[in-house]
């Protein structure tokens, strides 16, 4: 026991490099509506994306591997039944989550959608606490409600220039809200399961993005054996209007892949959470700087929400008084 837990302690990233990838996946997060807006095309594949990006991911993941000197131990100490208990069941939590959000989201107004997409914050913390034990204080219980709230601004701000999807209560209710209901639940066992897996059983960040990535990728031709995005793939071809622009949005996905692996192991699926919202305020702020667009009201008032959160969830961690006594 004490032999194994030294490498492993050795192994965790000091603050400032874990504050690194934060900040690094924010601006990811922040600048990737903007970088694909101008660089993909509209009538691109998505599938031939989304594929491309999964294999970018595998790629960067093995180079990283290599540059530690990792590689040959992972791979010798791989099996299969190890590979799907820590990525596989995650993998398919995550595509059915997918699924969810797009059935929901063609039958939600953007509102009303965004805001229940923002309760898997809430279900990361809870599942964060059943898988792994770990509570959160109750000023974080306080962070995590302001950053709700941030959230909530936010998305009202998002969707105050676009109209009301119509549709009958129970068919509302039946394919919008459920399915995102759900999809936010699943997205916040996944995330736990993802943590569980890197702290726990040692499942190295890298080795979850190959195995999640290979895993999702097999799903996604499965199903493009029906699928719009399969037909046209074989009428007109992977690289279907591709530039050589289209691989800059690609690589920059795959990076951030790599980064949510790190945040996710480093520093849980609650601050990824954090990241997220933190996004949207980048996004606004890089529209303002290249698009002239100013950032709305809402987007104002959620900036200090954001900022106070972060702060108190940082500086008042759960501490367990039974260890102090």
């Amino acid at each position: 026991m004490g032999s194994s837990s030294t490498p492993a302690a050795a192994a965790v990233p000091s603050r400032r490099k874990v504050a690194l990838y934060l900040t690094l996946l924010t601006l990811q997060y922040g600048a990737q509506p903007l970088i694909s807006k101008r660089f993909v095309r509209q009538d691109t594949i998505v599938t031939s994306l989304v594929l491309a990006t999964e294999g970018a991911k595998v790629i960067c993941a093995i180079i990283l591997l290599i540059a530690e000197g990792g590689l040959k131990k992972q791979f010798s100490n791989w099996s299969l039944t190890g590979s799907l208990t820590a990525s596989g069941l995650p993998a398919a939590i995550y595509a059915l989550q997918n699924s969810l959000l797009q059935i929901s989201y063609k039958n939600l107004d953007s509102l009303t959608f965004s805001i229940l997409n923002q309760t898997k914050l809430l279900w990361t913390a809870f599942f964060t606490y059943l898988i792994l034990g770990q509570k959160q204080s109750s000023k974080q219980i306080l962070a995590l409600t302001l950053l709700i709230s941030a959230a909530v601004l936010l998305s009202v701000g998002e969707s105050s220039s676009k109209g009301s999807k119509g549709g009958s209560s129970d068919y509302v209710l039946l394919y919008g809200i459920i399915p995102v209901t759900v999809a936010s639940m699943l997205s916040g066992l996944a995330s736990s399961l993802c943590q569980w897996a890197s702290q726990v059983k040692k499942h190295t960040s890298y080795m979850m993005t190959i195995e999640m990535s290979f895993i999702g990728s097999l799903c996604l031709l499965a199903s493009t054996y029906r699928s719009p995005d399969g037909e046209a793939i074989r009428k007109y071809g992977f690289f279907h209007e591709w530039t050589l622009w289209t691989t800059v949005p690609v690589l920059m996905n795959a990076v951030g892949g790599i980064l949510v692996g790190l945040v996710t192991t480093y520093a849980g699926g609650v601050r990824k959470g954090f990241v997220i919202v933190s996004a949207l305020l980048v996004t606004a702020l890089l529209q303002f700087i290249f698009d002239g667009k100013p950032p709305s009201h809402y987007c104002l008032m959620a900036l200090p929400l954001v900022m106070t959160s972060i702060f108190i969830y940082q500086k008042y961690p759960y501490a367990d008084r039974k260890k102090k006594d």
